[in-house]
């Protein structure tokens, strides 16, 4: 027997890694030693701040892939575990570095892997992050043959002094609101179930209470938020940042809040996507479910200091970025506490 007859396919992996290192070569930065190819990826740390603290992430983009499967659409999930990432080590303030992927699939599709790594490198050219590296495994047997699994690692790096840890936040501050794009990478499990399995909607035919398919809606990228925050970050103005990832509003902002803080939260004071309407209707998921497990319009929370907020807003509004004022900090235990607006 040969490789081949294992279901592994050495000559498809060789085209696609061809075609990977003219795609990574797109990002790379002088700081880049080495070509992808290597046993490990290269960059040089020359020109960093003597007291450059490293923050890094890894995560998945998760069952949102099963929508990518069943459109036979993969130019977006590169953009998704890029953005991802980026935004969680974005909340420290920490700018990108460079980024490594890891892709395994059950049979090596070569154009499949070009749209991948394509939005991968689309992701980091605009950040400034290099793609230095990675792995595509082939397992057959493992993954059904036309599906794959796709993860990411990103490193970047911030002043110590400049660290975001919400240390600085305090009972007056204001809490602000950065509009998503959908459901980001989170929470697909369950609108899967609902949409999909339990009301049996079309993912290709036009949905009239969302003014296109909704494929096109379930595969919207998740935003990337750093060049929103990076001149906020640069002029000191933000004392948290908040991604609002798995879990929501409310476990996500408890993450960075100090002892004697909690999060007061206005509902109805930023507007819902109707794709959160749309599943919280169809599947009778109760509110305080929808707001553990979806973003519900906000991607990312900002807090800022009261004094500070006209110079954020102005700042907002210059880059044309929707933003609403969600809630405020109060004396009480780290928690999220939702009133009506």
């Amino acid at each position: 027997m040969r490789y081949r007859d294992a279901g592994v396919d050495i000559d498809a992996a060789s085209r696609a890694k061809a075609r990977i290192k003219q795609l990574a070569r797109q990002t790379f930065s002088r700081r880049v030693l080495k070509d992808v190819g290597a046993f490990g990826g290269f960059f040089s740390l020359a020109g960093l701040p003597r007291d450059a603290v490293l923050i890094s992430s890894v995560d998945g983009v998760g069952t949102k892939l099963k929508i990518a499967f069943a459109l036979n659409r993969h130019t977006t999930v590169g953009l998704d575990i890029v953005n991802h990432c980026v935004n969680d080590i974005a909340v420290h303030g920490a700018a990108p570095l460079f980024f490594l992927d890891y892709l395994a699939t059950g049979k090596l599709h070569p154009e499949v892997v070009t749209d991948i790594v394509d939005g991968l490198a689309k992701a980091c050219r605009a950040v400034g992050c290099a793609l230095i590296g990675g792995e595509t495994a082939e397992m057959p047997g493992f993954y059904p043959e036309n599906e794959y699994d796709l993860a990411g690692c990103i490193v970047g790096c911030v002043r110590r002094r400049e660290i975001i840890d919400g240390s600085r936040i305090k009972p007056g501050d204001v809490i602000l609101g950065l509009a998503s794009s959908g459901l980001h990478t989170n929470g697909y499990s369950l609108a899967r179930k609902v949409l999909l399995e339990r009301q049996g909607l079309s993912l290709t035919e036009p949905f009239a209470e969302l003014r296109r398919p909704l494929g096109d809606v379930l595969l919207e990228p998740h935003r990337c938020y750093w060049p929103i925050v990076e001149p906020l970050l640069q002029a000191r103005l933000l004392k948290g940042i908040v991604h609002i990832t798995g879990g929501g509003l409310t476990d996500n902002t408890p993450r960075i809040l100090p002892s004697g803080c909690r999060a007061e939260i206005r509902l109805g004071s930023w507007p819902v996507l109707p794709i959160f309407d749309l599943i919280g209707r169809l599947g009778n998921v109760p509110l305080d479910d929808m707001l553990r497990t979806f973003n519900m319009g906000v991607g990312m929370a900002l807090i800022v200091a009261q004094r500070d907020l006209p110079r954020v807003a102005d700042a907002l509004k210059r880059k044309r970025e929707k933003f609403w004022m969600i809630g405020r900090i109060v004396r009480g235990r780290p928690c999220v506490k939702y009133v009506e607006a």
